[in-house]
């Protein structure tokens, strides 16, 4: 018996040291990024360093200074394309989960193994065919080919329909359509409380992919005043010798990395919640 203790609090001394180093591991980009925001280009050229300097004050007025860098504009814009994507692409996936779980209809596994034929194909091989679609109606540089197609997304839907299929009990639906209740607002009154965990996870996973989507809004996006934050980040480090400044692009990552924490701890709480107070309640 004192040979089973003395194991078992081995293996968690093990599991601890294990969660400190992993946990240590993972911060350790971020702490980078914080003290190279307070470093000088030329201190960041010597080598590396974990200390942080006194520059970020620095750092911050040169970047804002720089009248080809409009940080305020980039992040209005990446804060309202994130904003919706997330928004429209968790709703309406959430949508069709709901049709899918909740009906029984001629072509039902069709549709399904259709959307999820759709989910293997790589964004780059449409890109191309995409691009001339939307010269073709006028649409370049504009946030309209980067909202509105996300609409459609595959993966979040099949997330849904999962959690959907775990955590949604007909008995809800049919209660609810017996009282006397609409489909829509059986499915926004009732159903979205249910999922808000799935609906969480997938907010933060969109927010955080169309933040940092810099493909499709490089081909699309031309002009000053509708770039993105990953396209001021692209051109600050795709700036010439001369006015290639590290500590502006570390500030401008820094800065970048801040809505994503937001979005995190505004969300996270519903994951949480999810897990401890059940999927189901009032």
């Amino acid at each position: 018996m004192y040979n089973e203790q003395k194991m078992l609090k081995l293996e968690r001394t093990i599991a601890y040291i294990v969660l400190i180093f992993m946990t240590c591991l993972s911060l350790f980009p971020f702490i980078i990024l914080i003290v190279n925001s307070t470093r000088l280009h030329s201190d960041i050229s010597k080598g590396f360093s974990i200390l942080p300097s006194k520059y970020f004050l620095q750092n911050w007025i040169n970047l804002f200074s720089d009248k080809n860098i409009p940080i305020l504009r980039a992040l209005w814009n990446s804060v309202l394309i994130s904003t919706l994507t997330a928004s429209l692409s968790v709703y309406f996936s959430a949508v069709t989960a709901y049709g899918i779980h909740m009906y029984s209809f001629k072509g039902k596994e069709v549709a399904f193994r259709f959307i999820m034929l759709v989910m293997m194909v790589p964004p780059q091989v449409s890109a191309l065919g995409f691009l001339r679609l939307i010269m073709k109606m006028n649409l370049l540089d504009n946030f309209i080919p980067l909202i509105i197609p996300t609409i459609a997304a595959p993966i979040v839907f099949f997330f849904i329909l999962q959690y959907m299929k775990s955590s949604l009990p007909f008995e809800i639906v049919e209660a609810a359509r017996i009282d006397g209740s609409g489909e829509i607002r059986t499915f926004n009154t009732i159903v979205l409380p249910i999922l808000k965990p799935a609906i969480a996870v997938q907010a933060i996973f969109g927010f955080v992919g169309s933040w940092n989507n810099y493909f499709m809004p490089a081909l699309i996006i031309n002009s000053k005043g509708n770039k993105t934050i990953p396209i001021l980040i692209a051109q600050l480090r795709s700036a010439d010798y001369m006015k290639f400044d590290l500590g502006k692009v570390y500030m401008l990552i820094f800065i970048a990395i801040v809505p994503l924490m937001i979005v995190y701890l505004l969300l996270s709480k519903y994951i949480i919640r999810g897990i401890t107070m059940g999927s189901v309640k009032g």
